[in-house]
Formats: C-alpha cells, structure tokens, sequence
C-alpha cells in the first residue's frame, strides 16, 4: 500500500483465549484468522483476525497484561477499558452478519436508526458482545 493518509491500523482486544476468540470472529463475524498456527506453535505472542486489506483486530490474552511497559500502567488495560468499537460495513454484509450472529445464539440489541458515526448518520445499527465481553456496535450507512 503506497498511501500513507492517517488511518485505523489495528485494535487490540483483550481476550481469555485468543483460539477461541479466532474462532467466534472467523465463524460469526466472518473475519479471516491471521497467524494462529504460529500462535498455536508458540512462535508469536498473540493472533489477530482481517477487518479490511488495512485494519485487523489483535487477539490479545490476558496473559500477556504483565509485559505490557509501553507506558506505566500499561497493563492496567487488561479488562474492558473501551466503551466499544464499532464496524461499518455494506448493507448486505450487515444483514448477513446480523444473521450469523443470531444463529449462533449471541445476543444481538435492537436496531437503532440515524445514530451519528464518521460518516455521519448510520441508516441502521446495532450492538453485540464478543465471547469475552468486548462490545461491538455494527453499522451500516448505505
């Protein structure tokens, strides 16, 4: 990629287990796992998953709150610290996913309608929780 505007690089979820984790945005969500089997092998410390060619989500355990020294308290973060972080997507992927999600029984909310984002007022929304009670708001603005 040649274009260096500003830009969302990576979001990293604090998860119980990241295979597991992988597995509910892989089959529910319908994001692509990225290095789980080194992650499984022991070779890196954590696995992530595709949102877009240029945004992924880390997976990152709970484990790993004591080597996080970026910055003093750093591993103070190891909880739910993020209110939630919410996905844009097409209006059929949208739906899809709405339906993936309540097929596998995860708790979706209501529809919310006209709520303002980055692209101002989103058509329809809603919001759901990942298995470690990350907060997810879905969108689409279509």
């Amino acid at each position: 990629m040649t274009d260096n505007t500003t830009r969302l690089d990576h979001v990293v979820l604090w998860v119980h287990d990241p295979v597991a984790a992988a597995d509910f945005y892989e089959k529910a969500v319908g994001l692509r796992p990225l290095r789980l089997t080194e992650f499984a092998a022991g070779k890196v410390s954590f696995p992530s998953v595709r949102l877009n060619d240029e945004t992924i989500l880390d997976l990152m355990p709970h484990s790993m709150a004591e080597s996080m020294k970026m910055l003093p308290g750093a591993a103070d973060s190891s909880g739910h610290p993020v209110n939630h972080v919410c996905l844009a997507l097409p209006g059929d992927d949208f739906d899809t996913l709405h339906s993936r999600l309540e097929e596998r029984a995860v708790p979706v909310s209501e529809f919310s309608y006209d709520s303002y984002g980055a692209r101002g007022k989103a058509r329809r929304s809603f919001y759901f929780r990942d298995p470690d009670g990350n907060v997810f708001e879905a969108r689409h603005y279509d």
